[in-house]
């Protein structure tokens, strides 16, 4: 069960920008709407560095009043295919029954930002989008009113009609809409939208549009894409990354049963573009990967090959013996306030590697042909991916179409597009309809991987338990002098600011590995570090954990950081929020009230990332070989005042903490000679669903904050909740993953 609350008196932040709608008739006597906002760089400063806001959409309302309504966002999963529509639908004051929604093209110039990550989608297009079909909705009123000849202000709109009470006539909007092409649109910034009260789509569990196609197994990704005529690839890359093919036996390919093409291709450096290998085209991807497996290729493998998880392992274990190269953050004076605790802990954590491992496999369709390319692309960034493979086949984007099919996962691996790149090169070899798909393992060996990290710690509490004191010395990896992506930490990220004496600092491991963001990109990771630490030093202190966390954040905040990896440019930690959280997570698992079986424990962990506050509970049963199941889990958030679909959101959160229970327990990345070891799920264990929680509560907090995203930050506090339940019910503190490795098992 999840209850969902939310609080009356919205507060949205206003945001100054210049925007205008334009508005077209359609064949039959209909009306087209689109929206455009110049740049908005503030929005962004308020989220870190990201690109300017473009926000724009369509609406299309036939004669018959069905308004289709474009998505114009890649869906993975995440729901944003009903939810933005949503958004417009419920200004425009329709019945969702008469919606239709379609997927939109990439087209930059027409829909702004198009790009699923960074839980961005909520917060960027929560006042832009209602304000298309706030402007939809004034144009057909003066419609009306000119049709009647009454004033605008005597008009309503319900369910998909324009009444005028006093005369008892309306009008549907599919009688209204060609007149309302023709007038003047509204200016987006005069637009009074709806009071929260008053909604009737937005609050509601609304499905999702492709549900029936999921289960009934009807084609809808980019797997499933066919084209008459076309032909199947596959993209062998050297096993050590930045290697280079120096010769293959092309010829002996290139005879086998179906085979069409075998290049060598030269590629180039840039990890989000193409990069070298072998490509083997053929009737069937049956053929194409047969024809693969007899591949004899030469590789010039590069420096990486002198890499391993052994010598990263040696070289945190030196790094933390040595004075750390540099400091983010440091306030008071650490070695004194440790020098006079009460009690100090020191600890060493550690976090692996680990892959993405989305259902769905890397794959991309293209045809190039009179000089132009059309791809059908599952990416997380597809403006971006359009502007890779404009550059790989030297051609302008505008001479590139890209589609976009639903996504079977990505979790941050397809914000990359390197597969975009592999298939326009070969689509433009061949000249015919291609489809590269990759294997699981290339999928395993070779991605951009969530990196691994070390973390040297020492605490100190005083007599009454007070958190005095706290060190971090991080080992990450780093590449020309800075961290790898996601391999970085924020300057202050909590409980930096919340302590006298805290100090940050940093050592780099110098990798060629490629790593990118993973679903809460470094929050997954340092969650798991930080509320563990947290938890040790509220146990040496004599504190309850979650009170503990509770009385940290009491403390006076210090001055946030202006420079890079600090929070003056990005959101600033509310203490406030979190706090609330954690009493409502107290409040719903009955923290501290409840009577639990022996081998039965409590734990708890909080974090705050993409804007969204949550904290977690645990209840873990531990039996005495060592296997352990998840009896029950809460979730409390904070995302603001209004939870859009709470169905999904609910969802959403619940899922998180399935993915969450998979990086904990069974997911690794090792490394040998520069290669990835693990290839498959046979050795990188998802969660099943026997092992998942009987019972995963979401509650969502009331809140008078602007509405932001979802997808990234339910997932953070889970591996740590669960850990310190281990540890309360055990008394062994668990400071490295996966668990497996330590031993343990799902129940």
């Amino acid at each position: 069960m999840a209850t969902m609350t939310t609080v009356p008196n919205t507060r949205v932040k206003k945001l100054s920008r210049r925007s205008f709608f334009r508005v077209s008739a359609i064949a039959g006597g209909g009306m087209l709407l689109a929206y455009y906002v110049e740049p908005v760089t503030k929005v962004f400063a308020q989220r870190g560095p990201q690109a300017p806001l473009l926000p724009s959409s369509f609406i299309k309302i036939a004669p018959d009043g069905i308004a289709t309504i474009m998505a114009k966002n890649p869906e993975e999963g995440q729901g944003v295919k009903a939810m933005l529509p949503m958004l417009i639908a419920e200004e425009l004051d329709i019945d969702w029954k008469d919606v239709r929604l379609e997927q939109a093209d990439v087209d930059a110039a027409k829909y702004g930002p198009q790009v699923a990550g960074g839980s961005t989608a909520t917060p960027v297009n929560w006042v832009p989008l209602r304000q298309v079909g706030a402007g939809a909705r004034h144009m057909l009123i003066a419609a009306a009113a000119q049709t009647w000849n009454v004033p605008e202000a005597e008009c309503t709109t319900a369910s998909g009609r324009v009444m005028h009470a006093a005369s008892g006539k309306s009008l549907g909007y599919g009688e209204l809409a060609a007149k309302a092409a023709t007038l003047t649109p509204p200016d987006p910034a005069s637009l009074k939208m709806k009071d929260k009260k008053d909604y009737k789509i937005i609050g509601t569990t609304v499905k999702g549009v492709d549900n029936l196609k999921i289960v009934t197994g009807q084609p809808q990704y980019g797997i499933d894409f066919e084209l008459p005529g076309m032909l199947y690839a596959v993209f062998q890359k050297c096993p050590v990354y930045g290697g280079k093919a120096v010769s293959a036996n092309l010829d002996q390919i290139k005879a086998m049963p179906g085979v069409k093409h075998a290049f060598i291709v030269e590629g180039g450096t840039d990890l989000n573009g193409l990069l070298p290998g072998v490509a083997v085209v053929a009737d069937t991807w049956y053929h194409a990967n047969t024809a693969r497996k007899s591949l004899k290729v030469q590789w010039d493998e590069g420096p990486t090959a002198s890499q391993s998880s052994k010598s990263f392992a040696d070289a945190a274990e030196a790094f933390s013996k040595q004075t750390p190269q540099d400091t983010l953050r440091t306030d008071g004076n650490v070695e004194s306030a440790i020098g006079s605790a009460a009690k100090v802990v020191e600890a060493a954590y550690s976090y692996p590697f680990i892959s993405h491992v989305p259902l769905e496999p890397q794959n991309c369709s293209a045809h190039f042909h009179d000089g132009k390319l059309e791809l059908w692309a599952p990416s997380q960034t597809p403006q971006q991916g359009l502007q890779v493979a404009a550059r790989t086949i030297g051609i302008e984007p505008s001479d590139i179409t890209m589609h976009q099919p639903r996504i079977g996962g990505g979790f941050g691996r397809r914000l990359v597009n390197d597969y975009v790149a592999e298939v326009s090169w070969i689509a433009k070899q061949v000249g015919v309809p291609v489809k590269l798909l990759w294997t699981r393992e290339d999928d395993v060996q070779h991605d951009f991987y969530r990196p691994g990290g070390f973390h040297y710690l020492k605490g100190g509490v005083d007599a009454s338990g007070k958190l005095t004191a706290w060190h971090d010395h991080f080992v990450s990896y780093g590449r020309d002098g800075r961290f790898v992506p996601s391999g970085d930490i924020g300057a202050d990220e909590f409980p930096g600011r919340f302590i006298p004496n805290y100090s940050l600092q940093y050592s780099l491991i110098p990798c060629g590995i490629p790593t990118g963001a993973m679903r809460a990109p470094r929050s997954n990771a340092l969650a798991f570090v930080i509320q563990s630490f947290i938890d040790e030093l509220a146990h040496a202190g004599g504190k309850d954990p979650l009170q503990f966390r509770i009385e940290i954040m009491d403390n006076p905040p210090l001055a946030a950081s202006q420079g890079p990896g600090g929070r003056g440019v990005g959101p600033e930690f509310n203490a406030p929020r979190m706090q609330g959280v954690l009493r409502l997570v107290q409040k719903t698992s009955g923290w501290g009230t409840r009577t639990l079986p022996k081998g039965t424990a409590m734990g708890v962990a909080c974090h705050f990332s993409h804007s969204g506050y949550f904290a977690e509970v645990a209840e873990v049963k531990v039996n005495s070989d060592k296997s352990i199941r998840v009896t029950n889990f809460w979730v409390a958030a904070d995302i603001g005042s209004q939870i859009i679909n709470p169905g999904p959101a609910t969802n959403l959160s619940q899922g998180a903490v399935i993915d969450g229970m998979s990086q904990l327990m069974g997911y690794e990345v090792t490394f040998d000679k520069g290669a990835a070891v693990q290839s498959n799920f046979l050795e990188l264990q998802p969660l099943r669903i026997h092992q998942a929680p009987p019972e995963i509560h979401v509650d969502f907090a009331d809140s008078q904050y602007s509405p932001t995203g979802l997808g990234e930050p339910a997932l953070p506090p889970v591996l740590p909740a669960i850990a310190n339940a281990i540890f309360a019910a055990t008394g062994e503190r668990l400071r490295s993953l996966p668990l497996k490795n330590l031993g343990y098992t799902w129940a």
